[in-house]
């Protein structure tokens, strides 16, 4: 009798899941031949020429672009980019570049490979690559610049307004996670880790090893700016500090193949060195859950500015023709449980956009030790450095490129002499606001966007003639204001502008070894390993 209920149980529940997949199978398969449909119609049928694959292109952006902006669709090229980033090893020119409106500038040049070589420069613009004139290129023109090892290419640029050219021999190109390390300030050991390839645990352990060999009794883990990468890679960074078998982070989804917990497996490298994590607005996923896994086993002290907020996991889904799709696929907690995603893109306001989890609505957790801990917004850092933060103008200043572009015209102009006595002074902060004087930079506050929205919304309710003047003279304030931020930030301007020609001059290695000797984020994280009792106290309250 029991066995003929289990099987009638049994067949019930294939009923309705073979039931609810039909649903769902029929549903999908209806969307297709819809847009299948159109999309022949539109092809045969359209008043003018149609492109299909830019046509399927849009097509598939809109779909995504009310998800997450994580979840992308990846061609052929893009596919490659990934595994190059991934991996940490490509053959093409060792540059950063910016590719925009068939313009090529380049934005970073690496000592000693073939762009540095053939003696090409940050701000560079490139017009002209073999014999494809990048006006007249419509794919991405940066794809031009790799090839086999050995290969040659010719480049046509601009620079100060002068058209020049060079050739280019491609080599294999080295990435590495960990760019930069040192032993300063005679005990404390500083590594820069800037990715999370597939080197990084590899290359973070080597750097802490020779560290340690050199007299390293203290470590300072530099986090800021990293974007994140792969999640196996932030266990194993993880793990350098953590013992064997400590949770690191839980994944959690509607899809139950994705719930998982993740778990250090290997016998850790140093469980007792005291460790600083600076972090900033710029750290960002798998940074996150290392500097996050840290804080929650009060095993480092984490310093600077409140991360980015991305708590979304992604994994690349093999699609025809060698395309992907990056799909978000679950949500990551820290091992006190906090889910650190800081905007909300399932829930969006009346313009579209996503909300940002409001300071009132985060949840309360607690370390290994007791401390208290927050959900919502990033990892907040045990000690804030307010030089850690961005200011909305210096935002803007970086986000229209002004800064990179007075850089330019700053580095013909001036011979650097020595790092070490390398200084931006007061008459050269003068000569930057006279520059953007010069320039149409402009940025808008978040009072000035709301001021305009009810002074928009003013016209409906028949009150913008009555209140115009106010408007004006509130505009008027905001414009003076605005002007009056400049003087306001000038260190934080100063600073961001220094590192950005310490670069040009001295290259990545320069700017490291200067920031070891001018940065307040790395001065606090020295003074609090150097002070036992403060560095106790904040991981023991």
């Amino acid at each position: 009798m029991r066995k003929k209920i289990f099987i009638t149980l049994a067949a019930g529940i294939f009923l309705f899941t073979t039931v609810s997949f039909k649903s769902d199978f029929f549903e999908i398969a209806k969307q297709i031949e819809i847009f299948t449909t159109l999309f022949k119609e539109i092809n045969m049928n359209y008043v003018d020429e149609v492109n299909p694959a830019q046509l399927m292109d849009s097509a598939i952006k809109g779909m995504l672009e009310d998800l997450d902006p994580y979840t992308n669709y990846w061609t052929e090229q893009e596919v490659e980019d990934a595994r190059i980033n991934n991996t940490g090893e490509y053959t093409g020119i060792g540059a950063a570049v910016h590719t925009k409106g068939g313009k090529i500038t380049l934005v970073e040049v690496y000592r000693d490979y073939p762009a540095d070589k053939a003696g090409l420069k940050a701000g560079d613009e490139i017009i002209k690559i073999g014999d494809v004139n990048l006006a007249d290129f419509d794919e991405d023109a940066g794809d031009l610049l790799q090839g086999a090892p050995g290969t040659s290419v010719n480049v046509t640029y601009l620079r100060q307004g002068k058209t020049q050219n060079t050739s280019l021999q491609r080599e294999e190109i080295d990435v590495h996670a960990v760019p930069f390390f040192a032993l300063t300030r005679n005990d404390i050991g500083y590594v820069v880790l800037s990715k999370f390839n597939k080197k990084a645990s590899e290359e973070t352990a080597a750097a802490v090893k020779e560290l340690k060999d050199q007299g390293a009794k203290k470590i300072i883990l530099d986090l800021r700016g990293n974007p994140g990468g792969l999640l196996t890679e932030a266990i194993r960074v993880s793990n350098l500090f953590l013992p064997k078998g400590k949770l690191i982070t839980t994944t959690k989804s509607v899809i139950q193949k994705y719930n998982k917990q993740y778990f250090t497996e290997n016998e850790p490298l140093d469980t007792d060195i005291p460790v600083v994590v600076l972090i900033n607005g710029r750290s960002a996923s798998a940074s996150e859950i290392v500097s996050g896994s840290l804080q929650d086993y009060d095993r480092a002290v984490i310093v600077g500015a409140r991360s980015f907020g991305k708590g979304l996991v992604q994994r690349p889904k093999k699609l025809t023709y060698g395309t992907q799709a990056k799909i978000t696929i679950s949500r990551y907690y820290t091992p006190s449980g906090r889910c650190i995603q800081a905007l909300d893109y399932w829930h969006r306001d009346d313009q579209g956009n996503a909300i940002r989890t409001n300071v009132e609505d985060y949840n309360e957790f607690s370390t290994a030790n007791g401390r208290k801990v927050y959900d919502g917004g990033g990892i907040f850092p045990d000690i804030e450095v307010e030089s850690a933060k961005l200011s909305a103008i210096t935002e803007a200043l970086l986000g229209d490129r002004a800064i990179f572009d007075y850089a330019t015209k700053y580095y013909y102009a001036h011979s650097p002499g020595d790092l070490d006595a390398f200084s931006f002074r007061e008459s050269d902060y003068s000569d930057f606001k006279s520059f953007l004087n010069s320039t149409d930079f402009d940025y808008k506050t978040e009072t000035e966007k709301s001021l305009e929205e009810a002074y928009i919304n003013a016209e409906k309710d028949g009150l913008q003639t009555a209140i115009s003047s106010n408007y004006s003279e509130l505009t008027s304030k905001i414009d003076a204001l605005k002007k009056a931020e400049l003087d306001h930030k000038k260190k934080e301007i100063s600073n961001i502008i220094s590192d950005e020609l310490i670069k040009r001059y001295f290259y990545r290695d320069g700017l490291y070894k200067y920031q070891l000797k001018n940065n307040t984020e790395i001065e606090e994280a020295i003074a609090v390993l150097n002070d036992p009792a403060r560095y106790k106290k904040i991981l023991k309250p």
